[in-house]
């Protein structure tokens, strides 16, 4: 090569090569392809994290996979985290005297997923199509952890029906605000079984994109009061047998 060639700027084409963490566990079904609840995935930069409910017969995994892989292709590093208990809606939110700490038929999160969380700058919520679930999910999950939060779901929900659960959101403000994260984005009409159409994908991109952009912090706050607080942590000197 000519000296005159080492002055050139050099472009990148094609593809571009992404590192991700493998689970830490083995998938399920033929060829490992669904992953395990409790298990994540993570990306060589923490810019997104796409959340998955448990995997079953209602929560179907591929519009998830094929979401990951389309933000991954338009040069977003995603991590992929399956929740240990996905299932359901949240015990507290049922009026239960007791918290689902991520185990059980009841939806629920850990202080290690919400730790994951905290990693990215961005959560990814994928959802279905029950408006209750996707808005007490979703409270849950931002309640511990002050981070944007972009939904991905099938019902046509707005940023309204998340403030009246005092979720808060980034253009209707709650009248009592309940978490510390904030709905940012929307994103509906997804599926779950059902191939994700190129229009859903490229708007989910510009929301990410967008959303990146202003948000530059990789971690975020994470309430431990309020997790000692429900016993979702264990306080400092404090037993598991207390």
């Amino acid at each position: 090569m000519g000296d005159h060639a080492w002055n050139k700027e050099i472009n990148m084409f094609g593809r571009d090569t992404q590192l991700v963490d493998c689970r830490e566990a083995m998938g399920l079904g033929r060829g490992g392809g669904i992953a395990q609840r409790g298990t994540i995935s993570e990306a060589a930069r923490p810019d997104v994290v796409a959340i998955a409910m448990t995997p079953g017969r209602r929560h179907i995994t591929k519009p998830v996979c094929e979401i990951t892989y389309g933000l991954r292709r338009e040069g977003i590093q995603v991590s992929v985290l399956v929740f240990e208990a996905g299932a359901g809606i949240p015990m507290d939110e049922l009026g239960s005297s007791s918290t689902a700490k991520g185990y059980g038929p009841k939806f629920g999160i850990t202080a290690k997923e919400i730790e994951q969380i905290a990693r990215h700058k961005l959560v990814l919520i994928h959802m279905g199509n029950v408006n209750a679930h996707i808005v007490l999910k979703t409270k849950k999950i931002l309640k511990y952890v002050n981070i944007p939060a972009v939904i991905a779901c099938e019902y046509p929900i707005d940023f309204e029906d998340f403030a009246k659960a005092g979720i808060r959101t980034k253009y209707v403000k709650p009248k009592v605000p309940e978490t510390e994260g904030t709905v940012v984005a929307i994103v509906s009409g997804i599926t779950r079984g059902e191939t994700c159409q190129r229009s859903v994908l490229n708007e989910l991109v510009k929301e990410i994109r967008k959303v990146l952009g202003e948000y530059e912090d990789v971690t975020h706050a994470v309430r431990s009061d309020l997790l000692i607080k429900e016993g979702l942590m264990m306080d400092e000197g404090q037993t598991e047998s207390e």
